[in-house]
C-alpha cells in the first residue's frame, strides 16, 4: 500500500472540524490539533483547515519524521499500524511500542538484539524488523501488528482510568483504532 492511501484512510476515520470539551487536544479537523496545525505554520481557523495540510502534517510529522516510511519498506500492515497509532498517541510512543514488540518477539535476543525502548527508529530497530520478519515470515507481520494493538488497547483503558472524562472516547478508540487484522 502506498502512504497516500493510508492517510486517506485515515483521514475518513478521524473525520472533519471537532471540538469536544473534554477532547486533551482541543479544536481538531481532519485529525490534526489546533497545536500542531500552529507548530506547522497554518494559521487559520481550524474548521477552514484544508484536508491537503492535514495531508502535509500527516506525511511530514507523522510518517517522514519518525522513519514509518523505512518501516513500510519490509511491512507495509506495521507501517500503517503505526501511522495510525502516531497519529493518536504521538509517534515516539508508537515506536516503543514497535520497538517493546520486537524485544519480547527476538527468543531472549537469539535472533537479533534487543532494542532500546527509545522511541527512535533507526538502523537497530529496521534491522530487528527485519531479522524478525525474515525469521517469522508472512505471519510475523500479522503478529507485530496485533501486539501494537495489544498495547495501544492497554493504554487507552489506562488514560480513560487516570482520567474519567477520556471514557467519552473509549468506545471509538477500541471500535476505530484498536483493530486485530
Amino acid at each position: 500500500m502506498k502512504v497516500d492511501t493510508y492517510i486517506d484512510a485515515l483521514i475518513e476515520r478521524e473525520g472533519g472540524y471537532v471540538d469536544h470539551p473534554n477532547d486533551r487536544g482541543g479544536p481538531t479537523n481532519w485529525g490534526i490539533t489546533e497545536v500542531v496545525a500552529r507548530a506547522w505554520g497554518y494559521n487559520g481557523r481550524m474548521q477552514d483547515m484544508p484536508r491537503s495540510v492535514a495531508k502535509s502534517i500527516y506525511l511530514d510529522r507523522y510518517w517522514f519524521v519518525p522513519r514509518f516510511d523505512k518501516v513500510n519498506e519490509y511491512s507495509a500492515s506495521v507501517a500503517e499500524e503505526l501511522l495510525d497509532t502516531g497519529v493518536n498517541m504521538g509517534p515516539r510512543k508508537a515506536a516503543m511500542m514497535l520497538q517493546r514488540a520486537l524485544n519480547v518477539l527476538n527468543l531472549q535476543a537469539k535472533t537479533y538484539p534487543d532494542q532500546e525502548v527509545d522511541g527512535a527508529i533507526g538502523n537497530m530497530t529496521i534491522g530487528a524488523l527485519r531479522a524478525y520478519l525474515g525469521h517469522r515470515g508472512k505471519d510475523g507481520h500479522l503478529v507485530l501488528v496485533r501486539l501494537l494493538n495489544c498495547q495501544q488497547g492497554v493504554r487507552y483503558m489506562d488514560i480513560a482510568e487516570a482520567n474519567p472524562t477520556q471514557e467519552d472516547f473509549m468506545h471509538g478508540w477500541a471500535l476505530h483504532r484498536v483493530a486485530l487484522t
